[in-house]
């Protein structure tokens, strides 16, 4: 899910790997990217991250925290819970995050993972 200011309605595999991987962090206009997750040890995130970036959750807090040690970017910001989550993208331009698969929210932009 992604703020509905977000331009981009879709996006590679790899990119968004890349987004979630803290690699990549403007969207195709130049706008900045602001990537929220849930805490490490959350069953959605545990999913999100296998079945989305194809990577272990332990993994991904791995390359974030070389980044921040390094430097060279910061983690994502961490939010408690689905609630929370919803309320960051909707308040942050430029964000993207995940929810479950049953969850509608109409003030939210679905990006399609190509």
């Amino acid at each position: 899910m992604v703020n509905a200011a977000v331009p981009d309605n879709a996006v590679s595999k790899n990119t968004i790997r890349a987004i979630f991987g803290v690699r990549v962090r403007k969207w195709s206009d130049g706008s900045p990217i602001t990537v929220f997750v849930l805490p490490d040890n959350d069953p959605l995130h545990e999913r999100f991250s296998k079945s989305q970036l194809n990577i272990f959750p332990h993994q991904l807090r791995r390359a974030w925290d070389r980044q921040v040690y390094s430097g060279t970017g910061q983690a994502p910001t961490e939010v408690a819970n689905e609630e929370e989550m919803v309320r960051q993208l909707s308040e942050t331009p430029g964000s993207i995050g995940y929810l479950s698969e049953d969850r509608v929210v109409p003030e939210l932009k679905t990006l399609e993972i190509e």
